[in-house]
């Protein structure tokens, strides 16, 4: 895999349809967002990019889909699927932490942009995210009318934003039309250039893979799923993991790699690009349900576990912060309430109801609760621990 895609946008604008146009997959694979029609969690799926060698037309699939003939393999791509629904804008955070590049999905048939539209570009801006397509999408629904105000809407939207120059797909994901004009956009997103160093791997899901009733010697360790964001690590390798909450601490724990995969397939090395699964020697409890999301891996010099720390802010119009205030703080795929305990006109002092993992100089969100639910209302760098 070369690159990790975010896929985000407004609640029930076809983001997850989309995703299972391009993989084949639906990965709302969990109870609760089956019975609410909405993802709550970041889904992930792998595909390729195959280029006909007959009529040279894009598919996901190595049997041309138009002339049923042969297909050569172009690149590859992890797709991650973040929450569009308002209460879970922290979930798109942490997933943003991840991304390479973005596809934000916006339907034709209402009104841009709508809240979690926002939001979502915003967290993308924070994130520093360039590569972002932009797919209109459920322009099956539509009149030619309303679909050429919906891209006037949308060029209004990005102006002045970081998706300003951004490509605009018109498409419909239900019925997989659009879709090889899409994959024409992604295969020309520049493969990035990751940073050399000690192995650093960020987690966003972790799982016991064991099944019920699996006897004690057949048992395997906990498994944890993300993404390498700097160095590689081989099979068999040590590393540590932090912070574990175990009881009412948070500690690091050392373990051995026993398996690595990706997409399914075991491997010998992680390294960066796509997404990863890493085979733990952990007891398999302390990674059952997503249990140390938001923890690191690594080898070497990590970041820093930290309580409190002081960062410079800068917020979006209409919000303002006071002392006392409660807040969620996103730091890379980790995030935790904390309390302003000091606050300047450039600088504030948070202190932290959990740890997280963090660097001088790393970026932060804030998000604040407003009406009883979680509003991204700007971000900063951390100054000081």
């Amino acid at each position: 895999m070369e690159l990790n895609i975010g896929l985000v946008g407004h609640v029930d604008h076809g983001k997850t349809t989309l995703v299972e146009a391009l993989t084949g997959r639906w990965v709302d694979v969990f109870s609760e967002e089956k019975k609410r029609g909405i993802t709550i969690r970041l889904g992930y799926a792998d595909f390729h990019v195959y280029r006909c060698e007959n009529c040279k037309k894009l598919n996901t699939s190595n049997k041309c889909i138009y002339c049923l003939s042969n297909c050569k393999l172009e690149r590859s791509f992890s797709l991650i699927d973040a929450p569009g629904h308002e209460s879970l804008i922290p979930v798109v955070l942490t997933g943003a932490s991840l991304f390479n590049a973005a596809i934000l999905v916006i339907a034709a048939n209402e009104f841009c942009p709508q809240p979690q539209t926002v939001e979502h570009l915003r967290a993308l801006e924070i994130g520093g995210i360039k590569n972002i397509i932009i797919a209109q999408n459920k322009i099956d629904l539509v009149s030619k009318e309303r679909a050429e105000e919906s891209y006037r809407e949308i060029k209004k939207f990005v102006k002045g934003t970081i998706a300003e120059n951004s490509p605009i797909i018109p498409m419909s994901a239900q019925q997989r039309v659009g879709i090889e004009f899409l994959l024409e956009e992604l295969l020309k997103i520049e493969k990035p250039k990751y940073p050399e160093g000690d192995f650093l791997f960020l987690v966003a899901r972790s799982f016991d893979v064991n099944k019920p009733g699996t006897k004690p010697e057949n048992l395997v360790g906990g498994v944890v799923g993300g993404s390498v964001i700097r160095g590689r690590l081989k099979k068999g390798e040590e590393v540590i993991i932090k912070p574990v909450l175990i009881g009412d601490k948070f500690v690091e724990l050392k373990t051995k790699i026993r398996e690595i995969r990706r997409e399914e397939k075991i491997v010998e090395e992680a390294t960066c690009g796509g997404l990863v699964s890493l085979q733990t020697s952990l007891d398999p409890s302390l990674a059952k349900s997503d249990k140390l999301v938001g923890c690191i891996v690594g080898k070497g010099k990590l970041p820093q576990t930290i309580y409190e720390f002081e960062a410079d802010y800068n917020l979006f119009e209409n919000y303002k912060l006071e002392l006392n205030d409660r807040l969620l703080i996103t730091c890379r795929n980790s995030r935790s309430a904390g309390k302003l305990i000091s606050l300047s006109k450039e600088v504030v002092k948070v202190e932290l109801s959990s740890p997280i993992c963090a660097e001088i100089g790393s970026k932060i969100s804030y998000s604040k609760l407003v009406e009883g639910k979680w509003r991204l209302i700007g971000w900063g760098k951390i100054l000081k621990f």
